[in-house]
């Protein structure tokens, strides 16, 4: 019964993916989930890679857990590749609780397989199931994430090549077809711990909401399809305001305040239109006192800073000209800076098209490695300009392109490792341009 539900519930939703050309990442803890899931992948004779996180956090468990994971892949005569962390050590460094911290860590594994080069169709595969998704739109409630939350897991993050296929099926019915078709798996101790608040949900408060509503879980399925229809016409109808109110001013942003205050629930929308400039949602009504505040006032979050100009709130980053370096990680995608905004974007090389355009660079992704940092020029700098063999210091390159002192002050350049990779505006170095063997291409746009 499963595994014809899988069936179709793969081609309703992962029409587009080839099970013949495409290669598949299971992520596999050990658990029952994860052991399913492998299960029905290998009945689908789908191409696929094991991956296994060992956190080191539960001794003896994690060794035997790691242990099993291997055995699975030598019965299935498939690839594996197991990953150790130190996870105490970097929630400690990073301030994070130990379960973010985990998140992180595989996360950023995962992504650093599905990014490596080569043209073949990579998918991360998870074990996520029905009750996942009930506990999670259910935490959101409670965490307040707004429309956003209600509408759980995603089944096809396509921008991260993850897909769910087990998304739709119940824990009960997952134990069902353990059972029935004879699967082996570990149990992890950390489970039954309800200090952890997915745990705490799942024990405590979906057993006790159950007493009262039998059909608690169904309901809560069917709701997380409507409101994922609710947050589609919600973000349809946000993205037109945007156009309408967000009005883009060199490296700043303006909000013209008497068009704002016509619009329907204005509230929401301010808050949808400041959330990603890093604003809190407590910081929300201080936002609303500045339509009618005297010019000058202001709000300020860690970046940005909203102040009232006239009929306009202005939204400008907190960066000053004692801020002149800016690290940059691998998954920023917009960092903002006295000259505008950089775009940063990965993408296959048949993707991309030549450009005459100097606010462009497009280079060799393969070539780059994280961080990078943004900052000022400075004396003494040098690069390999596009299309030359030999270096050049950037003061000769200026007087070149017949800048003015003014212009050489405000040259913005990218480095890594101590190497200028792009002189913002102007010019990339050769050593990082795009090459006939080229799989991946970083573009970065200023704008």
């Amino acid at each position: 019964m499963l595994f014809k539900q899988f069936n179709n519930n793969w081609k309703e939703n992962f029409a587009t993916i080839s099970t013949t050309h495409a290669h598949f990442f299971i992520a596999v803890s050990g658990g029952i989930d994860s052991c399913v899931l492998l299960h029905l992948m290998h009945q689908y004779k789908t191409l696929f890679t094991i991956l296994h996180c060992n956190f080191n956090l539960r001794g003896e468990e994690s060794i035997r857990d790691e242990k099993f994971v291997i055995a699975i892949a030598e019965k299935y005569n498939a690839p594996i590749l197991v990953k150790h962390f130190d996870t105490k050590n970097f929630a400690e460094e990073n301030k994070l609780s130990i379960q973010e911290a985990a998140r992180k860590l595989r996360y950023n594994w995962f992504s650093e397989i599905l990014n490596s080069s080569n043209n073949i169709q990579k998918y991360l595969v998870t074990a996520h199931n029905a009750d996942d998704n009930i506990e999670t739109v259910l935490m959101n409630v409670f965490r307040g994430t707004g429309i956003k939350g209600l509408t759980g897991i995603p089944l096809f993050d396509n921008e991260n090549k993850i897909i769910r296929p087990l998304l739709f099926a119940l824990r009960d019915d997952i134990v069902v077809y353990a059972t029935k078709n004879k699967l082996t798996w570990v149990e992890d101790s950390s489970n039954t711990e309800d200090n952890y608040t997915r745990n705490f949900f799942r024990h405590q408060i979906i057993p006790l909401v159950e007493q009262k509503f039998s059909n608690a879980k169904e309901n809560v399925l069917h709701n997380i399809i409507k409101w994922n229809d609710v947050e589609a016409i919600y973000t349809n109808q946000l993205n037109q305001y945007k156009k309408k109110l967000l009005v883009k001013d060199k490296a700043e942003y303006k909000i013209p305040i008497l068009l704002l205050k016509k619009m329907v629930a204005y509230k929401t929308v301010l808050w949808e239109l400041i959330k990603s400039f890093g604003f809190a949602a407590t910081q929300l009504q201080d936002v609303v006192c500045l339509l009618d505040a005297d010019n000058g006032s202001f709000v300020q979050a860690k970046q940005y800073r909203i102040f009232k100009n006239r009929k306009w709130l202005v939204i400008a980053t907190m960066q000053t000209n004692v801020a002149q370096q800016i690290l940059i990680e691998n998954a920023d995608k917009n960092i903002v800076f006295d000259k505008g905004t950089l775009h940063f974007k990965t993408m296959a090389a048949q993707e991309f098209s030549i450009t005459s355009n100097t606010s462009i660079a497009l280079l060799d992704a393969e070539q780059i490695t994280y961080p990078l940092l943004l900052r000022k020029w400075k004396q003494g700098d040098y690069f390999y300009p596009l299309g030359m063999k030999k270096k050049k210091k950037l003061s000769r390159f200026f007087i070149d392109q017949k800048l003015s002192a003014t212009e050489k002050e405000n040259v913005w350049v990218i480095e890594m490792d101590k190497k200028i990779i792009w002189i913002v505006n102007y010019r990339i170095d050769e050593r990082f341009k795009i090459k006939a063997n080229t799989n991946n291409v970083l573009k970065i746009e200023c704008c």
